[in-house]
């Protein structure tokens, strides 16, 4: 017998229906799914840290100019690993992408760990165009595929400054013999060292106690970053040093980047343009309204160093810029580097950074 018509035109809805069904099911299952790590914190009393206000940003952009084709969970507080962990995972494929601080990826690129050199920049603003200079990420960029690593952008913490517990410290002599907590990082050890500080290795967690009990003078962080930590209830004493800039390498595995298309390659780097613009706001903004409540709440004073005092503790550390340029030695001799080839990684930093101090 044959179907009545009704029926035949049901079973018909409920064929397309069906198909549409396991079509919809087929394309979410077909949606690729990327992990992105990083060690910053969601908030800091109820405040969106910038890192990763910024992290989401990226991702979804990517969902969004990729019609969800692709989406990137974002994984915070290292929870995927330390950034070393994670700098290992990411270089092996294991890890889709991540933010990873200069201090850490010298360990894997030593040429990085010249842009942790105290008072190499003189301003963010300056650092931010030394970044984005095309002939300086030529020289960089390239350090990096070898090693498994494809560099799309940057993200970064803000400038570092001093915070100190019972005095402002503005020149080299201020820094004798004072126990200052630093990060293990070569550079920031010996760059302590040749300001005549006594550098500690105590953990950050443990960095408020220290100071509480005298058993540290000093501590070196954003000023952002110890108003959330309450560093300044015990350390009232900032300076505007902006001795270091803490800068992040935002990286793609390479096997993930070279298995997207050239559009969706396009997207990544619009994706972390983004990123980087909201990062840099974010920290502006934050940094003023924080500050602001460091000398309101905690009573706090913020010196900021001028131009001869600055130059005095560039001057001081410039044994170890010397020493760090000839360590990790010259951009190699090969056409695509252009001028230059053959010199010193450093020498070139420098002379972006003349350039765009001008």
């Amino acid at each position: 017998m044959r179907a009545a018509p009704e029926e035949s035109m049901k079973m018909k809805v409920m064929v397309i229906f069906l198909a549409l069904t396991m079509f919809a099911a087929a394309s979410a299952q077909a949606a690729r799914v990327l992990k992105f790590g990083h060690i910053a914190p969601t908030k800091i009393e109820n405040k969106d840290f910038p890192m990763h206000k910024a992290a989401l940003a990226f991702a979804a952009h990517v969902e969004k100019e990729t019609g969800g084709e692709i989406k990137i969970e974002v994984f915070p507080l290292g929870q995927l690993g330390n950034e070393r962990s994670m700098l290992e995972q990411v270089q092996f494929g294991t890890l889709d992408m991540m933010d990873c601080t200069t201090a850490v990826m010298s360990n894997l690129i030593p040429q990085v760990g010249l842009l942790d050199l105290f008072f190499l920049f003189p301003s963010k603003e300056v650092a931010y165009k030394v970044l984005a200079d095309e002939e300086f990420k030529t020289v960089m960029d390239a350090l990096m595929p070898g090693m498994g690593l494809i560099p799309i952008g940057y993200a970064e913490n803000e400038m570092r400054d001093f915070g100190v517990r019972d005095k402002t410290i503005t020149s080299p002599e201020q820094m004798k013999g004072v126990r200052v907590r630093v990060m293990d990082s070569p550079v920031f050890l010996e760059s302590f060292r040749a300001l005549g500080a006594n550098p500690v290795g105590i953990p950050f967690p443990e960095l408020y106690t220290a100071l509480q009990q005298g058993a540290v003078d000093m501590q070196e962080n954003p000023i952002p970053t110890s108003v959330m930590m309450k560093f300044t209830e015990v350390a009232k004493y900032l300076t505007r040093s902006s001795h270091s800039l803490t800068c992040l390498y935002k990286m793609v595995s390479r096997p993930v980047w070279e298995s997207l298309t050239p559009e969706q390659q396009q997207i990544f780097l619009d994706a972390a343009k983004i990123a980087e613009d909201i990062n840099r706001t974010e920290n502006t903004n934050m940094r003023n309204e924080l500050e602001k409540l460091a000398v309101d709440k905690f009573g706090a004073t913020i010196a900021d160093l001028t131009p001869e005092e600055r130059q005095a503790f560039h001057d001081a550390v410039l044994p170890v810029h010397e020493k760090f340029a000839d360590q990790v030695g010259v951009i190699p001799n090969d056409p695509k580097f252009g001028k230059y080839a053959g010199k010193r990684y450093y020498d070139m930093i420098v002379e972006k950074v003349n350039q765009y101090s001008k």
